[in-house]
């Protein structure tokens, strides 16, 4: 960047020296609490809209019963969720695009949040994942700008072209799930025939004590059906609530959607010197290198009662953990531990956790701890019992039982780049899915992408944008300048 340029500063005008990497502890460790700038970040940017949510404001959701269908993941964590055969736990799945406002069209080219809430019998354990397995960004300090680059223009008040493109021109990590977004599973036909991800990479710990890396996969059961562009235009035209619309008729007709999930588990020893950073979200781990393992079946089967208590008002978010499962340093997640809890707390209080849809109603007794008081109590506050701890009065205790869960970190505090394993490349995988078309889908790859880039007003955007998809595959990238060129030349 120019030395020109006015300096970055955070909200007390101390100079930003890093913008672009989190405060980790070693170039592989977890992101620091210690970080102001990022929490400064995040926090401000989820107090940004009122009411609904920055991210993710269009939704639909559904209750419905995970059941345990292969008993070999007990060996990997222990989760009792996956203890048994047979066993069944109620959950709840939203669904959400990422970018529009209420009452934008759900039939949007946008990632569809996929969040999965079961209420098991250790409390809450959330699932935020997406219906990609690779996302836009590796680390939680660029996720503000990018949204804003996607979000309205401050002058136009409109989603402009020019903000998307430039700021994917300075990402190039960006460029695997743009090929994603563009390509045909870029609009689902429906939420009942898409597949979802939890995308990220967390820690299972096993009874023994032994940790693993692993993958959520949701692989749905009624198979991939997707809309082109001009056909979702005009089903978005017509009724821009058409996902809401089919989820909810079909089951209440009694056709009850399930998803079967899958899992990738890696030793927790071999990542290390895997090939490349198994934490890195802009990549999926090859299925011969860990094949895809069944664990059990999502069905939803009940539709909520009432829309805003029970889908606008749902609260997940992915620090809910319980004993067997828990983060892994990917710096996208480790953002997300704060950001989502937070964006919650802003959005409903204080106490929105003690909703209906949010509160474990898997536990016996319920949430049992010593918050009190704030806006919009509405239960009994604790009534007469203490409300600190530790105390002589047979209040709620630690269990003081281990978690198992950790991992090594070495290196001094600060911002870092990722640690470089062999294969690591911005390019690489989103090569390979290009590749992986067939003809027509290239095709109509590259027109959703010209058709967009085209739009864009400067030249030196436009080359940075198809020079990384050049460097994934020069044939995409060569034919995208050409589609480019056309269309400008149409106008």
């Amino acid at each position: 960047m120019s030395s020109k340029r006015p300096t970055l500063t955070t909200e007390a005008g101390a100079p930003v020296s890093d913008n672009q990497h989190s405060q980790t502890a070693g170039p592989g460790g977890p992101v620091l609490l210690q970080d102001h700038h990022l929490l400064e970040k995040l926090a401000r940017f989820n107090r940004e809209r009122i009411p609904e949510r920055v991210v993710h404001a269009v939704g639909s959701g559904a209750y419905g019963t995970f059941e345990v269908t292969s008993k070999e993941v007990s060996r990997y964590t222990r989760m009792k969720l996956f203890s048994d055969v047979g066993k069944k736990t109620e959950a709840f799945l939203r669904f959400s695009t990422v970018a529009g406002s209420k009452g934008a069209p759900d039939t949007a080219r946008d990632p569809r949040g996929f969040a999965v809430r079961f209420y098991t019998e250790d409390g809450n354990w959330d699932l935020v994942g997406n219906n990609t397995p690779v996302f836009f960004l590796r680390d939680g300090i660029k996720f503000p700008d990018f949204i804003h680059s996607q979000k309205y223009d401050p002058y136009t008040n409109c989603q402009e072209p020019d903000n998307v493109w430039d700021f994917f021109s300075y990402s190039p990590e960006a460029t695997h799930q743009f090929t994603w977004l563009f390509g045909d599973r870029g609009i689902p036909a429906s939420l009942r025939h898409m597949d979802g991800f939890g995308s990220h990479t967390f820690q299972w710990v096993n009874a023994q004590g032994e940790r693993f890396w692993v993958k959520f996969h949701f692989k749905t059961d009624q198979g991939i059906r997707t809309f082109t562009t001009p056909e979702a235009e005009v089903v978005g035209g017509k009724d821009p609530q058409h996902h809401q619309r089919d989820l909810y008729q079909a089951i209440d007709r009694g056709e009850f959607p399930s998803w079967t999930l899958k899992v990738q588990v890696m030793p927790e020893a071999e990542a290390v010197n895997y090939r490349f950073n198994p934490f890195d979200l802009t990549k999926v781990w090859p299925h011969k290198d860990y094949p895809l393992m069944e664990v059990g079946r999502l069905t939803l089967n009940r539709n909520p009662e009432n829309f805003f208590a029970e889908v606008e008002q749902a609260a997940l978010d992915p620090a809910n953990f319980v004993p067997g499962i828990g983060p892994s340093p990917d710096r996208m997640l480790q953002a997300r531990l704060f950001a989502y809890g937070d964006a919650h707390r802003y959005r409903l209080g204080i106490n929105g956790t003690q909703l209906p849809v949010n509160s474990p109603r898997g536990v016996k007794g319920g949430a049992r701890n010593y918050g009190r008081d704030g806006a919009m109590r509405f239960d009994g506050n604790g009534g007469r019992g203490p409300n600190y701890e530790p105390n002589s009065f047979n209040g709620p205790a630690q269990t003081e039982e281990a978690s198992g869960l950790g991992y090594t970190v070495s290196g001094l505090t600060g911002t870092y780049v990722h640690g470089k394993h062999a294969e690591d490349n911005d390019f690489v995988q989103a090569g390979d899915l290009y590749r992986l078309m067939t003809e027509p889908q290239k095709q109509r790859l590259v027109e959703n992408i010209s058709g967009s880039l085209a739009q864009v007003s400067q030249e030196d955007i436009i080359v940075r944008a198809i020079s990384h998809f050049r460097a994934a595959d020069e044939e995409y990238g060569a034919r995208i300048a050409t589609a480019v060129q056309q269309l400008r030349r149409a106008r």
